[in-house]
């Protein structure tokens, strides 16, 4: 019986220790398993914490930097406003419209004859004066000018990077008013609605059908007629492009807001009563910005092009001053310069390419970027 009762009482010891260790076990599996999903919640907070920190500005950004071709663009450009605005302050052996007078030298001889009274005899005095320089036009590229000279002598580098400013100035302030224009007709078309919206995609409608070539030709003669300064006709043609050129952004502008307007935060603007004004340029404005800065971009490249077109024909900037345009408008007062002078209408045909490829690439970059669809 005792030996009966001393296996019993021994069986019941090893249970008990039996659920000891499985408690102990378990105890340190829930350990175990507490410590991981601490960890774990640790590194999803942490990566929670560096989702939150990155913006949208800085989201865009990124995406925008991954792509070759816009960081390609965006290096193109700011090296041709670099080039345009900084090179003259380093480049100063010339100006944008100073001549070099240092070709061969012309003498001019005066004859004149003398008769002596008491002898009779006749003298003959020859007076030779040196007259001034000729220009030296058509130099090839030295170390005294980098690109040559034109017909006239002036530098074609110098004159390259001041032209560089005047396409580059123009199409930023043209594109930056059409922009404006656009925003603002846009923005009441597709806020208000009804006739107001009629009238003016009427008046889009309108500037849409004009031929700008021809008005501007037509202007361009004009200020001929009117003796305009040619260092200010090409403002004046650009500001005339302006005013016939917003009905595209203005019809941009109102198909995006005929769509937000309708939107629940718009809802609630209107419930909590805010001003006309706030609601379009707080609330609905910002929201059209990205395709705003896309189309921009994207102009900079054709506005440079007519810009350089004006030029070309003769209707922006005119001589002495420069602009990429002007400077390869001599190739049509003789085909000698076309085959031989590579170096005079060359440089500037390159930087307008250079310049339009860079806004398209930019563009893109940025049309990709803004994406709300783009998942990298």
């Amino acid at each position: 019986m005792d030996e009966k009762e001393r296996m019993n009482n021994d069986g019941i010891v090893q249970d008990v220790r039996d659920e000891a260790q499985e408690r102990d076990a378990r105890l340190m599996l829930g350990d175990a398993f507490a410590e991981g999903a601490e960890e774990m919640l640790e590194e999803t907070d942490s990566l929670d914490k560096n989702v939150r920190l990155l913006s949208p500005f800085r989201m865009v950004m990124r995406r925008f930097f991954r792509s070759k071709l816009s960081v390609i663009g965006l290096v193109m450009i700011v090296a041709l406003m670099l080039f345009s605005w900084f090179g003259p302050i380093v480049y100063r052996a010339w100006g944008e419209i100073e001549e070099d007078a240092s070709g061969r030298i012309e003498y001019f001889s005066v004859e004149t004859t003398y008769q002596d009274e008491a002898t009779g005899e006749t003298y003959t005095v020859y007076q030779v004066t040196e007259t001034d320089r000729t220009l030296n036009a058509y130099a090839p590229p030295s170390a005294s000018h980098l690109l040559g000279t034109d017909k006239a002598g002036m530098d074609v580098f110098t004159r390259l990077m001041y032209g560089g400013r005047i396409s580059l100035s123009i199409s930023f302030i043209a594109v930056f008013a059409v922009t404006f224009l656009g925003i603002i007709f846009g923005g009441i078309a597709g806020y208000f609605g009804g006739a107001t919206d009629e009238v003016i995609m009427r008046i889009c409608d309108i500037f849409m059908c004009l031929p700008s070539l021809p008005i501007m030709l037509i202007i361009g003669t004009l200020f001929d007629s009117w003796h305009i300064d040619s260092q200010y006709r090409i403002y004046l043609l650009m500001l005339f492009l302006t005013l016939i050129s917003w009905s595209g952004t203005a019809r941009l502008v109102r198909g995006q807001i005929l769509f937000l307007r309708e939107q629940e935060y718009m809802v609630a603007a209107e419930a909590m009563g805010f001003s006309t004004s706030r609601k379009i340029f707080k609330h609905l404005i910002p929201n059209v910005l990205p395709q705003l800065i896309v189309s921009m971009t994207l102009s900079l490249g054709s506005m440079i092009l007519q810009e350089a077109t004006l030029s070309y024909l003769g209707l922006g900037v005119k001589a002495p001053y420069a602009a990429w345009g002007t400077m390869i408008n001599i190739v049509t007062e003789d085909q000698n310069i076309l085959r031989n002078y590579f170096n005079i209408w060359g440089p500037p045909g390159i930087c307008i390419v250079i310049a339009v490829l860079g806004f398209n690439f930019v563009g893109d970059g940025l049309r990709d970027a803004l994406d709300p669809k783009a998942r990298r």
